[in-house]
């Protein structure tokens, strides 16, 4: 081994030494039911509740319903990859810390903060949204009034400390279930006839349907299906304060897929099969158009009056949820990474909850963003927002597909028996091999249509590939600086804390 790859190795040691010790410090008090709410909870948001109605509409119902299927797939990998992980070493720097020591410090390095600013621009994409839903109810109030009044209450609630922040993830993501629960029940009752006339299976026979725009429709909706779920991740930076991390977090992976798969499956077979593919208001997907939310317009062939007002709450619900989730990730990771050496010492400090407030404070600044945005326009900005936050995110899952394959071949190049986990991860290593293959093809694919047409649509094609220079840059950046290289299978950290 060279000399550079010596001293590689042995920073990699130090610096996940230094992790788990300053881990120790965050207060373990998420409860499982807290942890089943926190995954659940970050992957049922606007995605769901307005995005497929555009799902349907453009790939029909039968194209849908196998997008999400197939999204869900990966995410089960992926899913389960993390909790591999997790469980082996639960730290709030999740797979940042993993891709460092697994991998590359350098990958860890730009993992992180390009996680961090994942979340920290979707606290402000949420705020703005927020802002936009209540102006459903008060048209003429102030943008900035209702951004600065939602994010005082979400710092409020993630100072106060871990446990707060679950109990408020809990609710958010309790109502958001119930609102599910309660229109799967409704459209299969109104499906049954009880109430109205059934529809049948019509809507999957109509025109082009159940499979509209052939495969390059459904690889759109994969990447629409790719967004909505995202947040499932969220389990597993919670884990560094969990209860009982061994016991929780395998417990919150297998019952919480399911759920969440159940859920958006269901959605998409009561909608798909309620609305025609070709009703023009399920095009109308974007933030400011509850009133055509798919779930909105269901509702109301169920008879339920005012609908459009039920799910601007709901909705507005998943938002801050998401916001709130968006604080407590971001803070979290800027915290792990601080500790790792990544970042500035500054943000290692914690108040008497265990909470890492100078953590929370900054990155609630990045979502002061939200107070810019009547200078481009809300719904620009909350579009430019959303874009930027979803490419990140498909690169952090990509993160977290490497970084266990890079594990697991560890543990037995080591000779180490694979009995020691505490949790497994199922089909190895076709698993976290389909779950990367999948996030390269939707990370590229993800705005194919800014290319489609003849001119080329710049300002969108930036808006939506500017999360990948901004990861080079930092990985390059740090290899360059650090003179970081990969690490040996049999050099991996797999004893440390």
């Amino acid at each position: 081994m060279s000399q550079i790859e010596e001293t590689t190795v042995e920073m990699a040691k130090e610096v996940c030494a230094e992790t788990v010790i300053e881990q120790v410090k965050l207060e373990r008090s998420l409860k499982a039911r807290h942890m089943n709410m926190i995954a659940i909870g970050g992957a049922i948001g606007t995605g769901l509740f307005l995005a497929s109605g555009a799902s349907i509409s453009t790939a029909g119902p039968g194209g849908s319903l196998f997008a999400y299927c197939l999204i869900g797939i990966m995410v089960f990998f992926l899913m389960t990859s993390l909790g591999e992980m997790a469980t082996h070493l639960p730290v709030s720097g999740s797979f940042g810390t993993y891709a460092t020591r697994y991998v590359d410090p350098a990958f860890g390095f730009a993992l992180g903060w390009n996680y961090w600013l994942s979340w920290a621009t979707a606290i402000a994409a949420e705020l703005v949204a927020a802002s936009i839903l209540m102006k459903y109810w008060f048209p003429g109030s102030s943008a900035l009034m209702w951004s600065a009044l939602f994010l005082a209450m979400l710092l409020v609630l993630n100072l106060l400390s871990a446990r707060a922040y679950g109990e408020g993830e809990y609710w958010f993501a309790s109502i958001k279930v119930i609102a599910i629960i309660v229109f799967i029940l409704l459209g299969a009752a109104t499906l049954l006839g009880m109430g109205g006339t059934s529809p049948g299976l019509s809507n999957w026979t109509t025109g082009e349907a159940p499979f509209v725009g052939g495969i390059g429709a459904i690889v759109s909706i994969c990447m629409i299906a790719g967004f909505s779920f995202q947040g499932t991740e969220l389990v597993g930076i919670a884990a560094g304060e969990s209860e009982n991390p061994k016991q929780n977090i395998p417990k919150a992976i297998k019952s919480v897929f399911w759920r969440i798969l159940l859920f958006y499956i269901g959605s998409i077979i009561i909608i798909g099969t309620m609305l025609p593919y070709t009703n023009e208001n399920l095009l109308k997907n974007g933030i400011e158009h509850v009133a055509f939310s798919p779930f909105t317009l269901v509702y109301e062939i169920a008879g339920l009056q005012m609908a459009a007002s039920i799910m601007n709450i709901v909705i507005l619900i998943s938002v801050l949820s998401a916001a709130n989730s968006g604080l407590y990730a971001s803070s979290r990771m800027l915290h792990a990474l601080a500790c790792e050496g990544k970042a500035p010492t500054f943000f290692t400090r914690l108040n008497s909850r265990s909470v890492p407030t100078n953590a929370v404070f900054f990155t609630t600044a990045i979502g002061m963003l939200a107070f810019l945005t009547s200078l481009v326009g809300e719904g620009t900005a909350y579009t430019w927002l959303l874009n930027i936050s979803g490419l990140i995110g498909f690169i952090a899952w990509l993160g977290i597909a490497v970084s266990h394959y890079r594990f697991r071949k560890a543990f037995i190049a080591q000779g180490r028996n694979l009995d020691e986990l505490s949790y497994r991860a199922k089909w190895f290593p076709f698993g976290p091999i389909f779950a990367a293959a999948l996030c390269i093809l939707i990370i590229l694919g993800q705005s194919y249509s800014a290319f489609v047409g003849g001119d080329i649509k710049w300002l969108d094609m930036i808006a939506a590939y500017i999360g990948i220079p901004v990861f080079l840059a930092l990985f390059l950046g740090y290899k360059y600086a650090k003179k970081t290289k990969l690490i040996p299978l049999k050099d991996v950290d797999l004893s440390t804390g």
